[in-house]
């Protein structure tokens, strides 16, 4: 990804908000400028269409979701660390760019005819494998089994912070990383005497 200037990565992250806010990537350029604070001809700018723009914020997709496939291969953290400060960044990564699912889906469909989208679709098919390896290893029983615990961690991982459930949930468990952590730990912790 190319460096960005900060007007550009406002954009960026005001694009991906309102993806998330509004469940598509078809929002109109007018919408993101608004909510960006710029004027239409600074998106027209930095980017010269919006599928330049859409191109982009897959780009910051992946630059996120490979600070999550860092710590997944860091060889000094052991499987429970390394599972819980993967899910903390996935959590945090959530809570503040909501668009990071409607990408996905976005990505889905297109991964075919699109590089991008190809790459988004393949490292996070990767992240989620290391992910259920991970919980494999620390969390005994058969593959049925472990496939059902597997959805409950991801589940209990992204709703939270999906836009309209994190009205539920404002307060220090997901804004604070500490609390954020105990919570996965709790989670862990469950999953293990299930």
């Amino acid at each position: 990804m190319r460096e960005l200037k900060s007007i550009e990565e406002r954009i960026l992250e005001r694009a991906l908000y309102l993806m998330g806010v509004n469940k598509t990537c078809d929002i109109s350029i007018r919408a993101i400028a608004k909510e960006a604070n710029v004027n239409v001809s600074a998106i027209n700018y930095y980017f010269r269409s919006k599928e330049e723009m859409l191109g982009m914020v897959k780009e910051f997709y992946l630059a996120n979701t490979s600070t999550v496939a860092a710590i997944l291969e860091q060889e000094e953290l052991d499987p429970e660390e390394k599972l819980i400060l993967a899910a903390n960044e996935i959590m945090e990564y959530s809570l503040q760019f909501p668009g990071n699912m409607v990408i996905l889906r976005e990505s889905l469909k297109w991964a075919e005819e699109d590089a991008t989208s190809r790459k988004v679709v393949e490292m996070s098919l990767g992240v989620g494998e290391r992910l259920s390896h991970l919980l494999s290893m620390l969390i005994p029983g058969d593959k049925a089994c472990h496939a059902y615990k597997y959805m409950m961690f991801m589940s209990a991982i992204n709703y939270p912070t999906e836009d309209e459930s994190s009205i539920l949930f404002k307060n220090d468990m997901l804004t604070q990383k500490e609390e954020r952590l105990a919570y996965l730990k709790l989670l862990l912790k469950a999953l293990k005497s299930a």
